[in-house]
C-alpha cells in the first residue's frame, strides 16, 4: 500500500510540473494559424538580443557560483571546525536575503554607489556588473550555504583536518584538496539553485540597467504572444542543458581530485 501511495505522489507531482510545460510547448507551436509550426522559435533564435542577454546571464551565473563557493565553503568549514557556537548567528545572516526583498537591496546599491558617492560604481558598466554580481551572490547565499553546511555535516571535519595537518597540509590545501571534493555534490546542489536564480532574476538587473535575460523575457512577454512561450521552452531546455554540463564537470573534477 505504501508503494502505491509513493507512485501516486510521484505521478501527481510529475503531472503538476509536466502539464504546464506541455501546454506551453503546444501554444508556442500555434503561431501560424491552422497548423503547428516553429515560427515562434525561429523568431526568438534569430533575435540577437536573445543570444546577448542569455550569454550575459550565463556568464553572471558562472561568476555567482564561483564567488559563492569562494565565500561559503571556507566560511562553513571554519564555523564547523573552530566556531560552532557562532553557527546560529551565521545561519541567521544567511537567511536575511530571504527576508529582505531584492528591490530594497538594489535601491541600497544605487543610493550608496551612485555617481555622486565616494565609490561611484554605477557610473561604469564594469562597476555596475560588479554590483549585480554581488547582488546575485547575496540572493543565492541561503541556498548555497545550506547545501554546503548539510554536506559538511556528513563529514568528520575535525578528524580529517587533523589527519591532513599531520601530513603537512596547509589550510588552503586542506580546503581545496580535501574538503571541497568531499562536499562537491552539495556544492553542485547549491550551484544549480544559484544558476536558476540568476537566469530568471528580473528586479536587480532591470533597476541596474544590465542586459540580462530576465528583463529581456519580461520585455518580450509584454509585446508578443507566441514568442514568450517559445522563449520559455528554449530557456527551460538550455538551462537544464547547462546544469547537465555543470554536473558532468563536477564529476570529472571530483574524479581528478580523488585520483590526486
Amino acid at each position: 500500500m505504501r508503494r502505491v501511495w509513493s507512485w501516486a505522489a510521484l505521478i501527481v507531482g510529475g503531472l503538476y510540473f509536466l502539464l504546464p510545460l506541455i501546454g506551453t510547448i503546444e501554444f508556442s507551436l500555434r503561431m501560424r494559424r491552422g497548423e503547428y509550426s516553429l515560427d515562434a522559435y525561429r523568431s526568438v533564435l534569430s533575435d540577437p538580443n536573445f543570444r546577448a542577454t542569455f550569454s550575459y546571464s550565463v556568464a553572471m551565473a558562472a561568476l555567482t557560483i564561483l564567488l559563492g563557493v569562494l565565500i561559503v565553503v571556507p566560511t562553513a568549514y571554519w564555523v564547523r571546525l573552530r566556531l560552532p557556537r557562532l553557527r546560529p548567528v551565521i545561519e541567521f545572516i544567511t537567511l536575511l536575503p530571504l527576508v529582505i526583498p531584492a528591490i530594497v537591496v538594489v535601491f541600497g546599491y544605487i543610493r550608496l554607489y551612485n555617481t555622486s558617492s565616494i565609490l561611484p560604481l554605477t557610473g561604469t558598466a564594469s562597476g555596475t556588473n560588479l554590483l549585480l554580481l554581488c547582488g546575485y551572490a547575496t540572493l543565492a547565499l541561503p541556498y548555497m550555504y545550506r547545501a554546503v553546511d548539510t554536506g559538511l555535516s556528513t563529514l568528520d571535519v575535525r578528524s580529517l583536518t587533523e589527519a591532513a595537518q599531520s601530513l603537512g597540509a596547509g589550510w588552503a590545501r586542506i580546503i581545496v584538496r580535501l574538503i571541497l571534493p568531499n562536499v562537491l555534490g552539495a556544492v553542485m546542489s547549491g550551484a544549480f539553485l544559484s544558476f536558476a536564480i540568476v537566469i530568471g532574476e528580473f528586479t536587480m538587473a532591470a533597476l541596474l540597467n544590465r542586459p540580462a535575460f530576465g528583463p529581456y523575457m519580461q520585455l518580450l512577454g509584454a509585446n508578443r504572444a507566441y514568442e514568450p512561450a517559445a522563449l520559455a521552452v528554449i530557456a527551460f531546455a538550455v538551462t537544464w542543458g547547462c546544469m547537465g554540463v555543470m554536473q558532468l564537470i563536477s564529476r570529472l573534477f571530483g574524479t581528478r581530485m580523488q585520483a590526486k
